[in-house]
């Protein structure tokens, strides 16, 4: 049973990165274009490796800022809001410079990974419930899938439009987790446990028709200018 939830555990932190990580190969890609082929492989391995120790520290401190008063509650209202802002921007301009040097490229990674990464910090500080081991394996598993798989993952999730709503609920039930793992509320879910799968239900189901709707409408208002 523990191993099962630690396997569920990881999981989702693999999937919330894998999603979230998508503009993160477009970045790998644009900032080492203007290399020569012979540096690109060295760009993308230190400057994602940095991203990535860079990644577990943030992500270390966001666990022990979770265990503030409240903390929690705000943060699965920010993953709430980050699921639904995912299934409705699916475009996103970004605008990255290219290194013309190997270092310049390492740290243009490095800082585009660190400014577009702050949401992928939340869903995996969330989603660990403050196992940093689990936070290791996740990265240890996504980061390979991103770099050598971006291509490939930003086709799908172009092309599969399912894949986005599919990452939208993951962030929304590890959301959920968040909430009523809040120290000041945990107390009313352990008196109605009923109430769990209910919550996380609502939670899921009203991000990912509030995201329908407005592609809906969107899709529609597109429509009508032609």
């Amino acid at each position: 049973m523990l191993t099962d939830h630690l396997l569920i555990s990881v999981l989702n932190i693999v999937l919330i990165d894998i999603i979230l990580g998508g503009d993160n190969a477009v970045v790998i890609a644009l900032a080492c274009r203007r290399l020569p082929v012979r540096q690109r492989n060295k760009a993308i391995l230190l400057g994602t490796g940095l991203a990535v120790i860079l990644r577990i520290v943030l992500t270390a401190m966001m666990v022990s800022l979770l265990q503030v008063p409240y903390l929690l509650l705000i943060g699965g209202l920010m993953l709430i809001y980050i699921a639904f802002k995912l299934l409705i921007n699916k475009e996103e301009d970004v605008n990255i410079k290219a290194g013309t040097s190997l270092l310049s490229a390492v740290r243009t990674i490095v800082f585009a990974d660190l400014v577009m990464g702050l949401d992928n910090v939340l869903g995996i500080a969330g989603a660990a419930k403050g196992n940093i081991l689990l936070v290791i394996l996740g990265l240890s598993v996504s980061v390979p899938i991103i770099i050598w798989g971006s291509k490939i993952i930003l086709n799908a999730m172009e092309h599969v439009p399912g894949l986005i709503y599919i990452g939208g609920a993951v962030l929304a039930y590890t959301a959920s987790g968040m909430i009523m793992s809040e120290p000041k509320i945990h107390s009313f879910f352990l008196g109605h446990p009923e109430m769990k799968t209910t919550f996380t239900v609502i939670i899921i189901v009203g991000v990912l028709l509030s995201g329908l709707l407005i592609n809906n409408i969107k899709s529609n208002n597109a429509s009508q200018h032609f």
